[in-house]
């Protein structure tokens, strides 16, 4: 799958939960992905986050980042 693709279903599951507030939002998305989203798409969403995350939602961006070091 395209990092395009990737960043664009990330960012819509953001949306989801942006309403929410920050402090909700943000374990929200990263348990969404960790449950949801396929090892290889993790790896591929976790690759682009450590080349700068370029197009990732600031919510989005800190709920890979806990994903991260988890």
């Amino acid at each position: 799958m395209s990092p395009d693709r990737l960043i664009y279903m990330a960012n819509q599951i953001g949306k989801f939960f942006n309403s929410q507030g920050h402090d909700k939002a943000v374990p929200g998305i990263a348990e969404h992905i960790r449950k949801f989203w396929d090892p290889r798409m993790r790896s591929a969403i976790l690759a682009h986050l450590d080349k700068g995350g370029e197009g990732l939602e600031p919510n989005v961006r800190d709920a890979l980042t806990t994903l991260k070091k988890a």
